[in-house]
Order: structure tokens, then sequence, then C-alpha cells
């Protein structure tokens, strides 16, 4: 929830995290440092549930049963 309050903010008319990827894409053309500061404070929430997301899968026990799966299969065919 945070990473949505946090990233999207202000919501009107855009989110403002749109907003600035916009910008950056476009070439960044007359961006200030506070507007880069600003890009990676919208932008943390947003790779902080990117990575917790990660974390849960990797850490899952269906992908861990996926893991060995394949590495078994790997060791069949050397």
């Amino acid at each position: 929830m945070l990473s949505l309050t946090l990233g999207l903010a202000p919501f009107f008319p855009e989110p403002h995290i749109f907003g600035k990827l916009r910008w950056i894409a476009g070439g960044a053309n007359g961006m200030q440092p506070a507007d880069w500061f600003d890009t990676l404070f919208h932008g943390f929430p947003w790779l902080l549930l990117i990575r917790v997301g990660v974390l849960k899968v990797y850490n899952s026990e269906k992908f861990m049963a996926l893991l060995k799966s394949l590495r078994e299969q790997q060791a069949h065919r050397d």
C-alpha cells in the first residue's frame, strides 16, 4: 500500500512517477538535480516492492522444487 501511495502521489492529473519516467524517456532535457532526486524518491518504493516479490517467489517451495527438478534434468542430460 505504501508503494502505491508514495510511488504514484500526486495522483492527478497523472501519477507523478509516470510523468518523470516519460520525461526521462524523452531525453531528460532540462531535468535538474532535484528532479532526479524526486524520480528516485517516487521510484524507490516500487523497487522495494519488486524486491519483496522476487524474494517471496525465490524462497517459495514451488520455486525450489522447480529448481531441483531442472537440476535433475540437467544432470541426466550430462
